[in-house]
């Protein structure tokens, strides 16, 4: 890790959730070397979300401490409540205050909607989606109170767009997005911001993704090439004063390339003064709209030329 430089986001104090590897830990890194007091949470658990490990968090604290910056460690589930409490306690109780949550910790339970089971389904929107909320909800009486703070969500495109078998995983980001649009507006009047980053990257979780055909090898291959640092300096742009007016956006980064998002707006309309009926709507409706029909795509369809 470089040594702290200690500007873009000095003493700030931030809570990055699944910071102990991939995404999250660049997060960390680069938060620590602009000065930021880093809560780094991580249960340390597999891509599926099983098992524990303590020392993966505490090991990116001792990689920030080691080259001057501020951080502790936290093993505290997202998914639990009282354990998003804590953490944003934790921040509170060691540096003063807490100016900024990114919401990153994640896991996967893929497979195709028919086959999804009911645990699958739970898991997913549980760190993901729930998550999200309880550690956002557990800071906003802090960021109200002193009139300042910033949600940084992980979302997909996974979601925005579409992918296969992960109608769990795609649904908690899509339904992230709305939650922090909630945010940004429920919140505003406190000038508190809340965006999404949308990131490409080779990680642990997209490590998981099957390579079984020549398309699937060719994807993955793609991604490989996409580092987890390029996401981070927007990360810490947004966590920073510097981004004061910057709120409810979505944005996505894929190696050197940013992207702003669309949001959901009308494109076609169609009205008659006599209302409509089923066989009207066949005749009139469907035809002027299938022009505009959104195909069944995947984000490697959008996305479909090689990252710059």
């Amino acid at each position: 890790m470089q040594t702290a430089t200690g500007s873009f986001t000095k003493d700030k104090v931030v809570l990055v959730t699944g910071a102990g590897g991939g995404i999250g830990r660049d997060f960390a890194l680069a938060l620590g070397r602009e000065g930021a007091k880093v809560v780094v949470n991580d249960i340390g658990a597999s891509v599926q979300g099983e098992g524990s490990d303590k020392s993966r968090a505490q090991s990116v604290v001792d990689e920030i401490v080691s080259a001057g910056g501020f951080a502790v460690a936290n093993s505290d589930s997202v998914a639990d409540w009282d354990g998003a409490n804590r953490m944003v306690s934790q921040a509170v109780d060691t540096y003063g205050k807490i100016d900024c949550v990114i919401n990153n910790a994640g896991i996967l339970r893929d497979r195709f909607f028919f086959n999804m089971s009911i645990d699958e389904w739970r898991a997913v929107i549980d760190v993901h989606l729930n998550g999200a909320f309880y550690v956002s909800r557990a800071a906003a009486p802090h960021f109200k109170s002193q009139a300042s703070g910033s949600y940084i969500h992980m979302v997909s495109t996974s979601g925005l767009v579409g992918n296969f078998g992960q109608a769990n995983y795609s649904a908690a980001k899509l339904g992230l997005v709305a939650l922090s649009k909630s945010i940004a507006m429920d919140m505003a009047k406190f000038h508190v911001r809340s965006n999404c980053i949308s990131p490409f990257a080779w990680s642990r979780m997209v490590g998981s993704i099957p390579t079984e055909t020549d398309e699937q090898k060719e994807r993955v291959a793609r991604l490989q090439r996409m580092e987890t640092a390029k996401i981070a300096p927007l990360a810490v742009y947004l966590a920073s004063d510097a981004a004061a007016d910057v709120s409810g956006q979505v944005f996505a980064v894929r190696a050197n390339e940013i992207f702003l998002m669309s949001q959901s707006r009308p494109i076609r309309s169609m009205h008659t003064s006599e209302g409509w009926t089923p066989q009207s709507v066949a005749d009139r409706v469907m035809p002027a709209m299938r022009p505009s029909f959104y195909n069944l795509d995947r984000s490697q369809d959008v996305f479909d030329w090689d990252p710059v």
